[in-house]
């Protein structure tokens, strides 16, 4: 059975959370470049595959892989690319949360997976994307930010925002579109100064008295931050963040207050883990505001994120809980790891070694990579 505590789920060592791990990787590999996403799920998903890449690279396990297997598996993502050069999964396209390809979670979504993959085993999306020209174009681009909402869909906005920046930084820099970069600026520039409170650092009009609310509100800025952090800008007000984002933990160590399940509101999801760790781990890397407060939060959730761990070596979505998301394949089952929550939290352990080197966790050698979206630490 999954272990009941946080602190009951920290392995004896870390080499065996590692070696677990990728056997459950492992497990839900079809060949060495499909994968599912549970024991429960039929066919392989363009998702799971890169969970796969994107997990093992964290660990360093994509570096015994042969040249020719690295290209395997990239033309194996690449062969999913449309004409327009986002990327279709044929098993959940328009299905789910996916149809009628949203822009919070549809193609463009997939698409900023896709390429965290590509950049982990050397390779580059094969086509540009059409969205990044229309997103390039000045007016279009204020217009489109000037209609999203900060109310209360703002979390939603905020994937949708981030979805759009990030591959508007992977054209720049991949791609080499200079208009692309003029695109990013403008967009910064844009949040730097639309629905942003200086007294809380973060963005909207959510009630932050309510804990719920604070976290739709930090879920949606962890969106935005990473674009600042790629671009090694300074976010607005980083100390009033630290004290929202320090603010959303739970008695149990988690992020989570109920969004979920009501009845069990320190249930923390994956998502509402990884929202706050990873602006704590960044933000506490450029001021001082804090710092013990910081790495005490740290020190506390990675028991938390460690409780999610199931008998099959993987990661769950919730705790103790079965879960789709968003679609039948994207299932499992209240003791059985999945994909996705597998690799979100191995990334947020992996930011939390990174942020505290001093800790075993930040001596476990994580790797990560130069490119937009969730898995660099750094920058450009």
């Amino acid at each position: 059975m999954p272990p009941q505590s946080a602190q009951d789920s920290i392995p004896p060592d870390l080499d065996a959370l590692r070696r677990e791990t990728l056997e459950f990787i492992a497990s839900c590999a079809l060949d060495g470049c499909r994968y599912v996403y549970s024991a429960q799920s039929s066919v392989a998903t363009l998702y799971s595959s890169c969970y796969a890449a994107t997990a093992r690279s964290l660990y360093g396990d994509l570096d015994g892989l042969s040249a020719t297997e690295r290209d395997t598996w990239a033309t194996y993502l690449n062969s999913h690319q449309d004409e327009d050069g986002l990327y279709r999964d044929p098993v959940i396209f328009d299905q789910g949360w996916y149809a009628e390809d949203p822009l919070w979670c549809g193609r463009a979504h997939q698409t900023c997976h896709v390429i965290i993959a590509l950049t982990a085993l050397g390779a580059v999306a094969a086509r540009e994307f059409a969205l990044v020209a229309e997103f390039s174009d000045t007016a279009y681009l204020v217009s489109w930010l000037d209609a999203r909402d900060f109310g209360e869909r703002v979390a939603w906005s905020g994937n949708e925002i981030m979805n759009v920046g990030t591959l508007l930084q992977y054209a720049r820099d991949f791609h080499n579109d200079a208009r692309a970069g003029r695109a990013v600026e403008l967009l910064l520039d844009w949040l730097d100064s639309h629905h942003i409170n200086a007294a809380t650092g973060v963005w909207g009009s959510p009630d932050l008295s309510v804990p719920v609310q604070r976290s739709h509100a930090v879920q949606a800025a962890y969106h935005w931050w990473p674009l600042y952090f790629y671009d090694r800008r300074p976010i607005p007000y980083p100390e009033r963040a630290l004290d929202t984002v320090l603010a959303t933990q739970n008695p149990l160590g988690g992020f989570g207050w109920g969004v979920h399940n009501p009845a069990e509101p320190y249930a923390s999801s994956a998502c509402e883990d990884i929202d706050s760790i990873d602006p704590l781990c960044r933000i506490s890397q450029a001021t001082e505001y804090r710092r013990e407060d910081v790495a005490a939060a740290l020190r506390r959730a990675m028991p938390a994120v460690l409780a999610n761990r199931t008998p099959d070596g993987g990661f769950q979505f919730i705790r103790g809980r079965a879960y789709e998301y968003g679609h039948p394949e994207f299932a499992s089952g209240p003791a059985q790891g999945a994909m996705f929550p597998t690799w979100f939290r191995t990334l947020s352990l992996a930011l939390i070694g990174m942020a505290t080197p001093e800790e075993p966790i930040g001596r476990m050698g994580w790797q990560f990579i130069r490119c937009p979206g969730y898995q660099f630490w750094g920058g450009r």
